[in-house]
Parts: structure tokens; sequence; C-alpha cells
């Protein structure tokens, strides 16, 4: 397991650590939530694979994961869509971040500062079965109204995430 950048609430880096004790110890640290939008104004949603550490089974936006302490943020967005879904991309915009902390109740924490990303792409997806175990291409409109109607079945973080989206998502 990789590197882990931890940052004070500033976003300012304070140090690194191991990615399986930083959860145990609830350590901030940074994130990106990447939302990734086609020609067709449609958003891509995954279903995060079952197997992962934590929030298996659920659905939330199309790419998430923790950047490597020596690789700039937006590069590491852009190496992590293609690793995790296949796909390049033509352009990336940060619509900002925010703060948000998860006990899972299993001994993993997540206290996250998470950029949120809106990025768009052409690409047909591919995904990596080990990281996703489904995806869905849906309007902006529908992605609101299942998140309403069936929050239970979103990742903690993705509410929030999406929010902090939605300007850039709703533009032209």
């Amino acid at each position: 397991m990789g590197k882990m950048i931890l940052v004070d609430v500033n976003d300012t880096p304070i140090g690194t650590g191991e990615k399986m004790e930083v959860h145990r110890q609830g350590l901030l640290h940074r994130a990106f939530s990447l939302f990734l939008v086609n020609g067709e104004g449609q958003l891509l949603l995954q279903r995060r694979a079952k197997g992962k550490y934590h929030s298996g089974g659920l659905w939330t936006n199309s790419c998430c994961s923790h950047p490597a302490p020596e690789v700039p943020i937006e590069d590491f967005v852009r190496q992590r869509a293609a690793e995790e879904l296949g796909i390049q991309m033509d352009a990336l915009c940060h619509m900002g971040s925010f703060l948000y902390y998860k006990d899972f109740g299993n001994g993993l924490h997540e206290y996250e500062l998470d950029h949120v990303y809106i990025g768009r792409s052409q690409d047909a997806v591919s995904p990596d079965p080990g990281e996703v175990m489904d995806t869905a291409w849906v309007s902006v409109e529908e992605a609101m109204e299942d998140l309403r109607l069936h929050p239970e079945q979103y990742t903690a973080w993705y509410p929030t995430a999406f929010a902090l989206a939605l300007p850039g998502l709703m533009a032209p």
C-alpha cells in the first residue's frame, strides 16, 4: 500500500502515512473525488467493488482516491481515471474541497480533505473489476433524484462532493 499525504485543515501537508494505518488512526489526509461527464452531459457513477476495504457495493462519483505524495494532484487524478476507468480526460476542473469524517464501525475511519474535480471525456469506460463492480451514465437530474430517493445506496462522501460539483455539472 502506498503512502498517503497527511494534511492540516488548511490542506498544508504535515507528513505521510501508510493507507491502512492512517484509516485505523483516523488521521486527516488528502483525497479527491472526480465526476466524469461525457459529450451528452451525462455523469458517470460507479458502484464500488464489494471487496473494497470500506463502502463496497455502494454507488459514488466516477473515481476517488488518495493522491501520492510525489505526484501533483491533477496528474494523479488523470492517472487514477486511466487506471480505474480506462479513460483519458479532455478537460479537468477543480470545483473546491471539503472536510469529512466517517467511522465505518470496523476499526477504520475516513477523515479526509476531499478535492472535487469535474473531468470531461469521450472515451468508452473500461472499469478495473478490482475497483468497480458497475457503472452507469445518468443525467444530472437522474443522479439528484436517485440520491434523494435512495441515500443509503451511496457512499458517505458522495452527497457533499456531488453538491460541490453540481454548479459545474449544471453548466452547459
